[in-house]
């Protein structure tokens, strides 16, 4: 195939250059695809999607404050919804680490916007003039990362996050009745329900989606309007308000323009914020897969304590080995979350006087880590916890063995007398009530009193 068929040629203010000829990109985003043949990861689908929207309604406002002409900005709109809904996706080349404004992203979304409306109109839409005008990469890219998290936040993690606390509290009720024995330090301690344990499963990831909303209103401000060093040069003074309310009616999304422009240009501390909490979400879940492993290990030398869904075989040389799949799916899960959260932080300290430059690494692992725990939280609980049986009669054999139960004789005979009496349990493995009553330290009555295990686990403070 000639050259003249493969290529055409493009130009910008540098110069010439050569361009595939079916790609709807032009010249800058060619420039990037050269500079930064790095990793070969582009930019997550729903960055696209929230830079071509934001796109859209800044085309909207431009025409109605007479700085684009109407017919050309309706053309970038309505390629814009093209884009967004993901038809053009293959023209966006342009690697993740690239120019740490996203300068390149931003540019490969106003070539493809302008070749896609010079097509539609049958006359040019230049790039930077007319899909740029009133903006800069500088607070349109972060806007772009702030509107994509806030979305996923709120149409992909909380629905998630809902559905397993709502599965991990239909197991509290389910097992509010079974009895074993809780433990501390990996150690028998005083009885508690399984219910009780799910309940407080529960209560975790209900209270991440607490902290989501918390965050929410912080990360939609954006700095739209604040051009190039957050002054909002040639940006007229309506033109952030216009658009964000375009944005908020078009997504449905909490957004607002930023209080402090300087602040909203130099720092991304709400995407840090944000990816804290992805963090503390992702603690959470370690702490409840790892948990769900060490209840369900066995089946006959673990703790045999529940049943997972068996879902898979576990071993290529072990017959009828079955492994906890979903929670160590969920762990590794949450190892990438925490890395995620470093790179965010690290890249969120480097907000040099009027600008960060790391903005493509915070969006590219901020958004990966709400898809991650969105999509791990939805397995856990129709693939997990959905299906977990008790074993009841072995938590119940549990909590009678555990020495520690002996901690209810306290009241009635001391605690020192209740030690005696827990050391001569174990020695001759004898159970508690048996031994309380060779000793006559207590009636029948009172001994069967002292050591209900039910009543152990209502205690007293929780009344």
């Amino acid at each position: 195939m000639s050259q003249e068929v493969e290529f055409r040629i493009e130009h910008d203010s540098m110069g010439e250059v050569r361009v595939p000829k079916m790609a709807k990109w032009q010249a800058q985003t060619q420039r990037a695809v050269e500079n930064f043949p790095i990793s070969g990861l582009r930019i997550s689908r729903s960055l696209i999607w929230a830079l071509a929207t934001i796109k859209g309604a800044a085309a909207r406002q431009n025409a109605k404050l007479g700085i684009v002409e109407s017919r050309v900005a309706d053309s970038i709109y309505q390629a814009s919804i093209a884009v967004a809904r993901g038809d053009y996706d293959d023209h966006f080349p342009v690697d993740v680490y690239q120019t740490g404004s996203g300068t390149s992203s931003n540019m490969n979304m106003n070539e493809v916007l302008s070749t896609l409306a010079t097509e539609a109109l049958g006359q040019t839409v230049r790039p930077n003039d007319d899909t740029n005008a009133s903006q800069s990469s500088n607070d349109i890219f972060p806007s772009a990362i702030h509107v994509a998290t806030a979305y996923l936040l709120k149409e992909s993690l909380i629905p998630a996050l809902t559905k397993l606390s709502e599965a991990l509290g239909s197991k509290s009720a389910e097992f509010h009745d079974v009895v074993k024995s809780g433990r501390t330090h990996l150690m028998d301690a005083t009885p508690v329900t399984l219910g009780q344990e799910f309940s407080g499963y529960a209560s975790q990831v209900r209270y991440g989606v607490e902290r989501i909303n918390s965050i929410l209103a912080r990360v939609g401000e954006l700095p739209i309007g604040g051009t190039a060093v957050g002054t909002g040069i040639n940006a007229p003074v309506e033109f952030a308000r216009g658009t964000i309310e375009l944005l908020a009616a078009e997504t449905g999304l909490p957004l607002s323009e930023a209080r402090d422009h300087f602040e909203a240009q130099s720092a991304r501390d709400a995407l840090v914020e944000a990816s804290g909490v992805m963090r503390t979400i992702a603690v959470s879940l370690y702490k409840i897969a790892n948990d769900l492993r060490w209840m369900s290990s066995g089946p006959r030398c673990g703790l045999g304590e529940i049943h997972l869904p068996d879902l898979q075989p576990g071993s290529s040389i072990m017959p009828g080995k079955v492994n906890p799949v979903v929670p160590e799916a969920v762990c590794q899960v949450v190892a990438q979350v925490i890395g995620n959260d470093a790179a965010v932080g690290f890249g969120g300290s480097a907000g040099n006087l009027e600008l960060n430059v790391m903005l493509p690494v915070i969006a590219r692992n901020l958004i990966e880590s709400i898809s991650l725990l969105s999509s791990v939280s939805t397995a856990l609980a129709d693939k997990c916890v959905l299906g977990i049986e008790a074993d009841r009669e072995r938590c119940l054999s549990y909590a009678l063995s555990s020495p520690s139960i002996g901690t209810a004789l306290n009241p009635y005979i001391g605690y020192e007398a209740a030690a005696k009496v827990i050391k001569k349990s174990l020695k001759e493995q004898k159970d508690l009530r048996s031994v309380v009553l060779e000793e006559g330290l207590l009636t029948p009555e009172e001994v069967d009193k002292a050591l209900d295990v039910m009543a152990m686990t209502k205690g007293g403070i929780l009344k």
